[in-house]
């Protein structure tokens, strides 16, 4: 296989399981990074490549990375949970990452993204229910300030172990701020009323309502013991949906203005209209828009000069041309 799609970790060739990396391999999921195969010869794991480089490149503008739109970091929440939770319903056995964060999430060139380093996931086939505590004598694996503290103090890995770095991995997308103290900044501002103020001040169009609500479910995630962390399929994916959703409308509505032709927008509104109407100054506006200026005013919005009369005609021309533009729109953006 072409070096250029290919993209090779080398691992500590005596701890390595190659028999659970085989398993491994196995794993196809759209938002999984497909491990292609492993070199014992030199303690290496190979896996595709994905052109744009990891997550955390993105929230930290590393490497001339742009800062994502806020839609598209919704998204990826919910693409990496679609991941965990194939993961975790693995059968014969569940696998639990226990090395998730922004550095092993990799970006294809859609910006799709998917989880990686799977080679260091464990396959979990005694798991311990959440309600009980064990210890176990195990060699801790992953990266110290997402790692789950349960797992960090006991030894045993569950499931839910994943959904701690998860929950900080969302908080650093909405702030752009590195691990450490994040659970405690984050749940202060939303107590004290001021977490915009800490969401990441390169986007200035956040939704705060669906923000914030993303924001508590990750810190739901982050809860110290593990059974008081939400079940990831039952309490976390449906909400995530939902946010999902209003992320996909709000990238629909911004990607076809970005295309509009000008005389599309309301001079009033500065939206796309949907019912057009001519004003006595020669300008076409938004009907409602127009209505609710001349209630107070006798001057054109656009040039301040006296208008002649009050009477608005609808444009139908143009409102056809919108309605046809409207259509391919639909058509073209998923």
């Amino acid at each position: 296989m072409s070096p250029k799609y290919v993209a090779a970790l080398t691992v500590n060739s005596k701890s390595a399981n190659y028999l659970q990396v085989e398993v491994l391999s196995q794993l196809h999921h759209p938002h999984l990074l497909l491990l292609l195969g492993a070199c014992p010869e030199i303690g290496c794991l190979i896996y595709e490549y994905l052109e744009n480089g990891s997550l955390e490149e993105f929230i930290f503008q590393r490497n001339g990375k742009p800062p994502l739109p806020w839609f598209d970091r919704f998204r990826i929440v919910f693409e990496v949970a679609c991941g965990l939770a194939f993961l975790h319903n693995s059968k014969p056995e569940p696998v639990v990452h226990r090395d998730l964060k922004p550095g092993n999430i990799l970006l294809d060139r859609n910006y799709v993204s998917k989880i990686g380093d799977v080679g260091l996931a464990k396959l979990v086939s005694d798991i311990v229910p959440d309600n009980i505590t064990e210890y176990r004598d195990s060699m801790l694996a992953g990266t110290i300030h997402y790692m789950d503290p349960e797992y960090q103090r006991t030894g045993t890995v569950r499931p839910k172990s994943d959904l701690y770095a998860f929950g900080i991995i969302i908080l650093q997308l909405l702030t752009a701020r590195g691990p450490n103290g994040l659970t405690f900044m984050a749940e202060n501002a939303i107590t004290n009323g001021s977490f915009a103020g800490v969401l990441d001040a390169s986007i200035t169009d956040w939704p705060l309502a669906e923000t914030e609500e993303l924001a508590q479910i990750a810190l739901k995630c982050t809860r110290l013991r593990c059974r008081d962390r939400p079940d990831l399929d039952t309490e976390v994916l449906p909400v995530l949906l939902k946010l999902v959703d209003v992320a996909a409308a709000s990238m629909k509505v911004e990607r076809s203005n970005a295309y509009a032709p000008n005389h599309y927008f309301c001079p009033i509104l500065q939206e796309i209209m949907d019912n057009p109407y001519i004003a006595a100054d020669g300008f076409t506006y938004e009907h409602r828009a127009i209505k609710a200026w001349l209630v107070k005013h006798n001057v054109s919005p656009v040039t301040n000069l006296r208008l002649q009369h009050s009477i608005v005609i609808p444009n139908h021309t143009l409102r056809s041309a919108i309605q046809e533009w409207r259509s391919r729109i639909d058509f073209q953006v998923p």
